[in-house]
């Protein structure tokens, strides 16, 4: 009886092998295990080489031409987040570093490169550890006692200069020049810092950065860029109406003023003669005429319209000697509302209980060849509009991306004013303090801290290398010196060595630093966590019958 069944099961299992139970639909896709794993790396360190020569103040530039609907649109830019944005993945660990990147830039507006690169790094070192049958969960252990072990070094380094305005603008200038050295403002970055931090302390910690306005106008070079106080409005008021208004009350609509046209779609009008079109072309401009006066009626002085203003309202405005803006950007008019304390209306009927926007003056200026409107004097006196110039709309564009990485950067350090030093300088802190942590911990989770360590110092080398200079040299004079007890020594890339980075200036926001570390830990820790890989089936086009 055994034998028989042992016959019979072996009969069995050879069936099953022959032809396998399939649980998935016909076209999805498993990876399992080891091959998954594989997968998931390789997707993320790709990712990781992709924007690793974009990093420091050597970092090179990527062009991004567009297919589709803007097909030949080019972009030129180092900016992490906005490369991975532009890049279509389709590997899913890819796609999660992509995400990360867009979380870093929305939260602390830089280190978006950083973050991506140093979590390929400790997914590099977890594929060799992998390899050595050291176990996911082990080196999860290990990142995650180097994570704490880094974050209390950085913390312990951290400078706090709140309280000294002269110290606190300083560090502000030091981390403005830090971040918009590895931009293509770096060529006129004591320019720009001065423009992004003059702008930032202006908000007197109110934290609201809709109120600075950034306009790109083509023409000139970058260094004349300049800070505008105020409130600029591309846009020009209506024929024969005033160009300039003191003491401006302003009623901010967003209300349709082109009703010379039935706007009932589908609606049909049938008339009998030629009589009657005319006096529904009357009606209508009784209608506009009576919402006009119900406009002029709230006692304003400017009118600015989300919508476009049509030729007889416009006519209307002008006889009554009211300045009428229209087609405000919805950007724009959003932030005219904030500045000047008023509120966006689009019904006429109470006129006390509109809330009106306010300014000292209004009047046209000149910038390049394009008038602008400014409006000075108003209520939020923080507000103010950074004007950038440039030779092509790419060079403008990467500019802005630069200024407003810089602005966030500085904002966040306004919030949080601890700031640490950079150049490498933290990197190589936190992880000679991991590796001083891993000597004494015992266990496997030891080689896991170590490799963190090793995943930390690339970031460090691949600055060097991005320059061109020796990195093996320079980060093992680095490791020496933090080693030593010199924890304010990092890479001096103007000189080719190692420098003291409180001398040279050299300082990056606590907040930016520590967000790099803990978002690149937490995805590495995700994509290693992944055993199984399943793709779903795409699904089938059933072919129209209609035509068989």
């Amino acid at each position: 009886h055994l034998l028989i069944f042992l016959n019979i099961d072996k009969n069995y299992l050879q069936e099953v092998a022959l032809n396998p139970v399939r649980i998935l639909k016909n076209d999805a896709q498993e990876e399992k295990g080891e091959i998954a794993r594989l997968s998931s790396f390789v997707g993320a360190i790709a990712i990781g080489d992709l924007v690793k020569s974009t990093l420091g103040p050597k970092g090179m530039d990527k062009i991004l031409v567009s297919h589709g609907r803007n097909a030949g649109e080019v972009m030129v830019t180092n900016d992490g987040a906005t490369i991975l944005k532009a890049v279509g993945v389709d590997n899913p660990a890819a796609k999660i570093l992509v995400d990360m990147s867009k979380v870093q830039d929305d939260e602390v507006g830089d280190g978006t490169t950083s973050v991506t690169v140093l979590a390929a790094e400790l997914l590099r070192e977890a594929e060799k550890m992998v390899e050595c049958k050291l176990h996911p969960q082990t080196i999860i252990a290990g990142w995650r006692q180097a994570v704490n072990v880094a974050r209390d070094a950085l913390l312990s380094v951290a400078q706090d200069n709140s309280n000294n305005v002269e110290k606190f603008r300083n560090d502000l200038m030091n981390i403005a020049r830090t971040t918009l050295s590895s931009k293509i403002l770096s060529q006129h970055k004591e320019h720009f810092a001065k423009l992004a931090v003059d702008a930032i302390l202006r908000l007197r910690g109110s934290g609201e950065l809709n109120a600075i306005q950034i306009i790109k106008k083509q023409g000139g070079t970058l260094k004349d860029s300049f800070l505008e106080e105020g409130f600029l409005l591309d846009k020009k008021p209506g024929v024969h109406q005033p160009k300039r208004v003191e003491n401006a009350i302003i009623l901010i609509a967003n209300t349709p003023m082109d009703t010379d046209k039935i706007k009932v779609f589908g609606s049909q009008v049938k008339v009998d003669s030629m009589a009657k079109i005319a006096d529904l072309e009357i009606t209508e401009k009784e209608k506009m005429k009576d919402k006009v006066q119900k406009i002029l009626a709230h006692n304003c002085n400017v009118f600015i319209n989300r919508q476009l203003i049509y030729n007889y309202p416009e006519q209307l405005f002008a006889d009554a000697g009211i300045m009428a803006i229209e087609h405000a950007d919805f950007d724009g008019i959003e932030r005219l509302a904030l500045v000047t304390g008023g509120e966006i209306v689009s019904t006429f009927d109470h006129p006390e209980l509109v809330k009106f926007g306010h300014c000292k003056v209004i009047e046209q200026v000149m910038i390049g060849e394009d008038t602008l409107l400014r409006f000075s004097g108003v209520k939020l006196g923080e507000a103010c509009s950074i004007v950038i110039r440039g030779a092509t709309q790419q060079i403008i564009d990467e500019a802005d991306r630069s200024l407003h990485d810089a602005l966030c950067v500085l904002m966040s350090t306004v919030r949080e004013s601890k700031t640490v030093y950079g150049g490498g300088c933290s990197e190589a802190l936190m992880a000679s303090a991991i590796q001083a942590r891993a000597a004494s911990t015992p266990g496997k989770e030891a080689i896991a801290m170590e490799a963190f360590a090793k995943a930390l110092m690339q970031l460090p080398t691949i600055i060097a290398d991005n320059a061109g200079y020796d990195s093996a040299q320079l980060v093992s004079e680095l490791k020496a010196a933090h080693v030593q007890g010199h924890h304010t020594m990092g890479l001096d890339m103007e000189r080719n060595s190692i420098g003291c980075m409180k001398e040279l200036g050299i300082t990056e926001s606590y907040a930016v630093k520590r967000q790099v570390l803990v978002s690149a830990a937490e995805a590495a820790e995700m994509i290693l966590r992944v055993d199984n890989i399943i793709k779903c089936a795409p699904r089938k086009r059933i072919p129209d019958r209609g035509f068989c």
